[in-house]
């Protein structure tokens, strides 16, 4: 509002104008505009990735290998002077780093070409790399280069790959892409998924899966029925410019690929953003985690390291009549000591996550670091399910919040966990665990519809030597069926223990000796039982007397299995 005098000395206000002289509608709002203006103005620039790290180490302890030719130096002093750079230089650079003058090193696609910076035998700086990866770019194959630099042969220390992203979960729209395209490469270049992912990157990061595609059909579902907290469809639509639902309200039968649908969410308010995204990788998370359980989940080639690896037995499955090539199933004894996180470790994570508790159960007086994971989403109502994961000392579980409340896990102080963490540790490291595998490999493809149905992961076993096998698990309870479908006539009696085994993994197992019956894994009242289904009834008495034991569940009566003395009791059933 402007003011002045008039003629009579009274004091009159003019209304505001903007530059081209027509009035403000509203004066306040447009000040306060100006004002911010102002400030943003006079606000220091934002530097680039590569100038806030000189800026904050110092460019005397960073090894800068780019392309660019010149850059500005901040002195003691505070003065910027301009320093020209040249190829030899950036040599130089690199060298400082392997010979440990320089402690960090930053490279981009140009310093990344036929230049090695992993903790090579013959460098003097053999510490290992932590390799953070903060731009990779839209180019799968330049994110391989990059990654490879730090990690080559003839190398003192294997490097730790960190992905860095911010809280913003649009982000995930460019490392789902870079997490596609890596796992494309590596099945072109190398015949495996995993071989360009590296490991880097889980099933569900991927965000244009076919499990990403189905979950985004169940988001709009649930979109259009009103039951997503985060955004309704009206409101979606405006903001977005997709059209879901016609003039008559009816949901269109083509829906907008997942692609788009990344674009316009990355153009909505960060708050908006993370909301969305949130319950959409619940949805992801709820498809991937039912096909892992399932063994469905196609992760391509998993690597199962071990200390050491024997063939026991190498059986010819099928030989090609034309070209002479042999399936094979190979039974190996491996041997493999237990990694467990150290106790150093494991209070740093949880330091870093406010969520995180620290667990004792007090029935097996285990311990055990809780936070939260990823929440899952039901189906049809749209309701999150909390869960939490289980940190042990040799692996992790992850697990409802609901059922979490039935078992015997409760919080302890920092002192009462460290004690039994270091003792698990400890105990841990004496231990080899020794176990007997099969392993169907050579020529799958002709075989690949006899091998097992429930577990279709390829894995690849590497010893301490150096020796590799490449193929498909086959478990116990299998065996005997695939001896069936290849009509190969060989006895090969179900062992009571890997009975017990599959059905505590989670498989299922049908046999029909002394009657048809289905052996599984169940859950009554929080906790896994095995369970007998299809029991005649006229055989309740006697597999009561081998030590089973019934409940009526439902007013339907149903057999179990004691879960400590499973494999005695299972082996007088299938003798």
């Amino acid at each position: 509002m402007q003011v002045f005098i008039d003629d009579t000395g009274a004091p009159r206000s003019l209304p505001m104008v903007d530059g081209r002289g027509n009035p403000v509608a509203n004066p306040e709002a447009e000040a306060a505009r100006a004002e911010l203006i102002e400030t943003l103005c006079a606000m220091p620039p934002i530097m680039s990735a590569l100038d806030a790290m000189l800026e904050h180490f110092g460019h005397d302890n960073v090894a800068e290998v780019t392309g660019r030719t010149r850059r500005l130096i901040t002195r003691s002093d505070g003065r910027q002077t301009l320093e020209s750079r040249s190829a030899r230089l950036s040599q130089a650079e690199a060298a400082a780093f392997q010979s440990g003058r320089k402690r960090i090193l930053v490279f981009s696609d140009a310093g990344g070409t036929g230049r090695s910076y992993h903790a090579s035998l013959d460098a003097a700086n053999q510490e290992q790399r932590v390799h953070l990866l903060l731009e990779p770019g839209w180019r799968a194959d330049r994110a391989i280069q990059g990654l490879g630099r730090t990690h080559r042969t003839h190398q003192a220390a294997t490097p730790l790959f960190r992905p860095v992203t911010t809280d913003c979960k649009g982000e995930l729209r460019f490392t789902s892409t870079i997490a596609r395209r890596l796992d494309s490469l590596g099945a072109l270049t190398r015949g495996q998924r995993q071989t360009g992912g590296q490991g880097l990157f889980d099933p569900a990061d991927n965000l244009e899966s076919e499990y990403a595609c189905a979950a985004l059909l169940s988001w709009f579902d649930l979109l259009a029925a009103g039951k997503l907290a985060s955004i309704t469809l009206d409101d979606f639509q405006d903001r977005t410019g997709l059209e879901l639902a016609g003039r008559d309200g009816v949901m269109k039968d083509q829906m907008p690929p997942i692609q788009r649908w990344l674009n316009r969410i990355l153009a909505l308010p960060i708050a908006l953003q993370n909301s969305i995204f949130e319950e959409f990788l619940a949805l992801v998370e709820t498809r991937v985690s039912a096909a892992r359980d399932a063994g469905r989940l196609d992760a391509g080639v998993e690597t199962i390291l071990v200390d050491r690896a024997t063939v026991i037995e190498d059986l010819v499955l099928r030989t090609d009549a034309l070209t002479g090539a042999t399936s094979h199933l190979l039974t190996i004894e491996i041997m493999r000591r237990r990694n467990c996180v150290s106790l150093d470790r494991i209070l740093r994570v949880a330091h870093e996550d406010a969520t995180a508790a620290f667990m004792i159960n007090r029935r097996s007086g285990k311990a055990a670091l809780r936070t939260r994971a990823r929440a899952l989403m039901e189906e049809k109502e749209g309701t999150p399910i909390p869960r939490v994961e289980m940190m042990r000392p040799g692996r992790n579980e992850y697990m409802r919040v609901d059922d979490l409340q039935e078992t015997s896990w409760e919080e302890v102080d920092r002192d009462s966990f460290s004690a039994i963490w270091a003792g698990e540790v400890e105990a841990s490291r004496q231990i080899v665990d020794t176990e007997t595998i099969r392993l169907a490999t050579g020529l799958l493809l002709p075989i690949w519809s006899a091998l097992p149905s429930d577990h279709l992961v390829v894995n690849r076993i590497v010893d301490g030597q150096g020796c590799s096998w490449l193929g498909r698990l086959v478990f116990d309870d299998h065996v005997p069926q695939l001896f069936a479908r290849l009509g190969i006539d060989r006895a090969q009696a179900l062992p009571a223990d890997a009975v017990a085994r599959a059905v505590s993994a989670g498989r299922t197992i049908d046999i029909a000796h002394p009657f048809p019956l289905t052996i599984k894994r169940s859950r009554v009242n929080g906790s896994h039982r095995i369970e007998l289904v299809g029991c005649p009834a006229d055989q309740l008495h006697r597999l009561k007397s081998l030590g089973c034991f019934t409940e009526i569940i439902a007013y339907r009566t149903r057999v179990f299995v004691p879960m400590a003395s499973a494999q005695a009791v299972l082996g007088q059933l299938l003798a």
